[in-house]
Order: structure tokens, then C-alpha cells, then sequence
């Protein structure tokens, strides 16, 4: 049976650099630096559990119960650290009415899904270059062989750095920035679902809320103030 080779074999400096160097420099190249920016702080999001539209369910029905006894204007006293819900609950008490709510919080969690998703992109996009830039450091490793092979001590560093940086390409591509862009996806995916949730209570809430316009008339007739006889011509 033949022995698994020790693993600081498979570590070389050179071909490690060339993967990693290169697919960082090509991701910001392509990539907007807010995009990327972000990519690199969704890795704190991943091993948070998938986001849950439970808590702010319950919030909204306790905002409600608060509007119903105090008035809608007690909401603007209310702490709410989502963005979204603030927004919303604030403009239900500016008065806007329910299709005014909804749209804002529709288009907000439309803002939300393309910015992951942009985050997520950055990942799959490292994952498109990796193995190309193994490849690039095949090529690097193949030239710098055949370059010293009038020196054989040093024609197996050469042959180390083509070897490794393809395999250092594969497994960064399918071990680490493909498995983030899925994991980013499937939460991304997860919470526009859950949000789609808080939309019915909140555009409830600002049916409920907003004001009424007044019932009395704005015509001629509805003018308080005796009424004046017709107009009579005498004629001589």
C-alpha cells in the first residue's frame, strides 16, 4: 500500500502566489470596489442562520396594538433597527396611504436582492478566474523548467510550481469562492422571501392609519350663509 506523500509537499510560496495574487488582482479588476468591498464582509453573514421575518412580524403586530391606543404618532417613538421597517413605519406616519408602503417596500427589497446578488457574483467570478490563473502558473512554472534545464536541483521548484498552481486553481475554485457564491445565493434567496412577509401587515397598518378625507362637500351648495332670492327686475 502505498503511503500518502507528507503534506508540506504539496505547499509551495511561488505557485500559491501566482493563484491567489492573480484571481485577487483580476476580481478587483472586473469588480467595482463597492461590490467588492462587500463581498469580502459577507463572509461574517455565512455562518449566521438564514435570515427569519418572525421578529418583525411581531413587531409590526405590537406596533399596531400601540398605534390603536396612543395614535399613529407614538410610532415615531418606537426603536427599529430594520432599515426597511423604519423606512416603511416612518412614512405611514408621514400618512401615506397602503400602495404608497407597499411600493416602498417593494422596491427596497428589490435594492436588497440586487446588491447580494452582486456580492454573490464577486464570488463566482473568483471562482471563473482561479483556475485560470492556475493555469497561468502552469505555463510560469513549465517555462522557468525548461529554462534551468541545464540545472537539475532546480528543475524540480520549476516543476513543483506547475503542478501545484493548477491544483491550487481547482481547489480554491470548487472548495472555497464557488461553495461562498451558493451559500451567499441561498441566503440572499431566503431572506427576499421572508421579507415579502412584513409587506401585508405594514400596508395594513397604513390602511388603518392614514387620513381620512373630510365627508363635507367643497361645492357651491355646501356653503353655509343665507341663501339670496332671484335677482327681480322691475320694469317701469
Amino acid at each position: 500500500m502505498t503511503a500518502f506523500p507528507p503534506l508540506h509537499q504539496f505547499f509551495d510560496a511561488a505557485a500559491l502566489a501566482i493563484v491567489l495574487g492573480g484571481t485577487l488582482i483580476a476580481t478587483l479588476l472586473r469588480t467595482p470596489w463597492r461590490d467588492a468591498g462587500r463581498a469580502m464582509r459577507a463572509l461574517a453573514v455565512l455562518p449566521r442562520r438564514p435570515f427569519s421575518a418572525d421578529p418583525l412580524v411581531e413587531q409590526i403586530a405590537h406596533l399596531s396594538r400601540m398605534a390603536k391606543r396612543q395614535g399613529v404618532l407614538a410610532l415615531d417613538r418606537s426603536v427599529i433597527t430594520d432599515p426597511d421597517m423604519a423606512e416603511a413605519v416612518a412614512a405611514i406616519v408621514d400618512g401615506e396611504g397602503a400602495e404608497a408602503v407597499a411600493a416602498r417596500l417593494n422596491l427596497a427589497r428589490a435594492a436588497r436582492v440586487e446588491r447580494h446578488v452582486a456580492t454573490a457574483d464577486v464570488w463566482t467570478g473568483a471562482a471563473e478566474i482561479a483556475p485560470a490563473m492556475g493555469m497561468v502558473g502552469t505555463l510560469i512554472g513549465l517555462a522557468a523548467m525548461f529554462a534551468t534545464m541545464n540545472d537539475p536541483q532546480r528543475i524540480g521548484g520549476a516543476m513543483a510550481i506547475a503542478l501545484l498552481a493548477t491544483l491550487y486553481g481547482a481547489l480554491f475554485a470548487n472548495l472555497v469562492a464557488q461553495p461562498i457564491a451558493m451559500r451567499l445565493r441561498r441566503a440572499a434567496r431566503i431572506e427576499a422571501f421572508e421579507r415579502t412577509r412584513i409587506v401585508t401587515p405594514l400596508a395594513a397598518l397604513a390602511a388603518r392609519e392614514a387620513p381620512r378625507p373630510s365627508r363635507g362637500g367643497t361645492g357651491p351648495d355646501s356653503k353655509s350663509g343665507p341663501k339670496s332670492g332671484p335677482n327681480l327686475v322691475s320694469v317701469a
